[in-house]
This record gives structure tokens, C-alpha cells and sequence, in this order.
């Protein structure tokens, strides 16, 4: 591919204080515009199992280790914690999580997956693996770890 735009050095394009700045080339351009349209298609397929994106959020952390801290699960889904105190409120009511005191910290609060949330979890799973599948589509297994690596640079560089 000599002379593709992949041989090409981008960076002064995407530099917002460049006078050759272009949109097309800005990483947050491009993450946006496949974050918004990724949510869209995820909103639609969640709404028909009766969930939502902040929901599904905490039912795939869950999924993988709980209970956890209320603060660790509004981390890890980066979501404010006021704003996290009304998805779990809403999704206790619903039954799918429960809430209970830390063992090790008294003062903390944990949650966890209750039957119906694990069940909702199987459903969320089953919604969103085909929404994966069209996304990665075409890209190989190199390129999907070398899009992971970079989106985790990207994030690492702005601690």
C-alpha cells in the first residue's frame, strides 16, 4: 500500500490548532461518530428486552465479577455516581439487582445481580452479539487487538 493514506502522517490534520486542521481527521471525530451510531442501534435493540444502555452497562460488569461497590461499577461504566444512584434505585425496583453492605467496609455499599437480573443479562448478551459481529466485522484478529491497544493508549494518555 506505499502511498496510502495509511503511509501518510495524519497528526498535523487532526491537531485542532493546526491551520490544517480537518474534522475527518480528528480521533475524537471518528470515536463519536461510531460511539453515537453504535448507541443508536444498541438503544433499539436493548428497548426490545426493556433495558438501557446505563442498565446494560451494569449487568455486563456484573456479569463478570459481583458483587462490586457502587463507586467501582460507576467507574467502571463511566457514569457519575449521583447519576449511578438512580440507574441502580431503577434497576432494584425492576428486581434485576440487589444492593447489600460491604463484608470487608461497612460503609460501603455493594450490588449484585439478583435471578431475574442474570436472566436480563443472558437476554442483553444474546441482543448485543450480533451488533459485535457486524462491528468487527472485516477486521482480523491483529486488527482487533491493535484497535484495543489503541483506544487504551488514547485513554491512558488522558489520565
Amino acid at each position: 500500500m506505499k502511498g496510502s493514506v495509511l503511509d501518510k502522517d495524519l497528526r498535523p490534520f487532526g491537531d485542532p490548532g493546526s491551520e490544517d486542521f480537518r474534522v475527518s481527521a480528528y480521533p475524537f471525530y471518528q470515536l463519536n461518530r461510531a460511539v453515537s451510531r453504535y448507541n443508536m442501534t444498541m438503544e433499539s435493540a436493548l428497548r426490545s428486552i426493556g433495558l438501557d444502555i446505563p442498565s446494560w452497562r451494569v449487568l455486563m460488569i456484573l456479569g463478570e465479577l459481583q458483587p462490586q461497590p457502587i463507586g467501582q461499577v460507576a467507574s467502571s461504566a463511566v457514569i457519575n455516581i449521583s447519576t449511578m444512584m438512580r440507574i441502580v434505585e431503577r434497576m432494584q425496583k425492576a428486581g434485576l439487582i440487589e444492593t447489600m453492605q460491604s463484608k470487608v467496609d461497612r460503609r460501603v455499599t455493594e450490588i449484585a445481580l439478583t435471578e431475574v437480573g442474570r436472566g436480563k443479562l443472558s437476554e442483553a448478551r444474546e441482543a448485543a452479539s450480533p451488533i459485535f459481529h457486524k462491528l468487527v466485522r472485516g477486521l482480523s484478529a491483529a486488527d482487533y487487538s491493535k484497535l484495543l491497544n489503541l483506544l487504551g493508549t488514547l485513554h491512558d494518555n488522558l489520565e
